[in-house]
């Protein structure tokens, strides 16, 4: 296929550039700055900074999904409002284009007790908490979305790490995944070939998944 691809030198978008790209999708990323991305077979770069108002829409056209791994930056003062105006400029552009959308969020939005979200536990770590918020919103509007728009939530595990691609692991809906060790975990590399399993084969259109151990 050919697939959009936001964020690429990002941690998570680093792991699904390689995992697109050995599956021989051919992969449009969409940067800031196209040059941070060394040329490789399959791969075409295109600077586009999707807050500045650019036409994203026309990047997504020809493509037939574009994968989100966007951040605004952990050290940005104005986190909150950046993902989500960044993510708004995303959904919008795929309505426009008419393309499937996949969003890389967070785990603050899984269930981790009965009506309560990891974000909104009292340990939650300070430092993630205004990117974990802006990561719900944008899960709450895209649920909230009456466009027909075809999107996909991922939310990776609790504890998401570095490490090899095993391409054992277990899919979850609202809640985390955990293993037999009572942890939500799972590498970078694994959580993009489930990623990557869902655009291939889609199980959880119009509707968010997780994936761990």
């Amino acid at each position: 296929m050919n697939i959009a691809l936001i964020g690429a030198t990002g941690f998570v978008g680093q792991a699904l550039l390689d995992e697109l790209l050995n599956r021989d999708h051919q992969v449009r990323a969409l940067q800031r700055d196209s040059a941070k991305l060394a040329a490789r077979p399959g791969l075409e770069a295109r600077s586009v900074d999707v807050l500045s108002g650019g036409n994203l829409a026309e990047a997504l056209r020809g493509v037939d999904a574009v994968i989100s791994a966007f951040n605004a930056g952990w050290a940005n003062p104005n986190l909150h409002d950046d993902f989500l105006r960044g993510s708004d400029a995303i959904a919008n552009a795929a309505r426009t284009a008419g393309v499937r959308l996949l969003v890389v969020g967070g785990a603050g939005s899984l269930f981790v007790a009965p009506g309560q979200q990891l974000v909104d536990s009292p340990a939650f770590p300070a430092e993630w908490k205004q990117g974990a918020l802006a990561a719900r919103e944008v899960l709450n509007r895209l649920r909230a979305d009456t466009s027909g728009l075809d999107w996909t939530f991922v939310s990776p595990a609790m504890h998401l790490e570095p490490g090899e691609r095993t391409g054992q692991f277990r899919l979850g809906g609202e809640a985390p995944v955990f293993d037999a060790q009572g942890e939500s975990r799972i590498s970078v590399a694994d959580l993009a070939v489930a990623i990557v399993n869902e655009l291939e084969a889609p199980q959880h259109r119009r509707g968010r998944f997780t994936a761990g151990y």
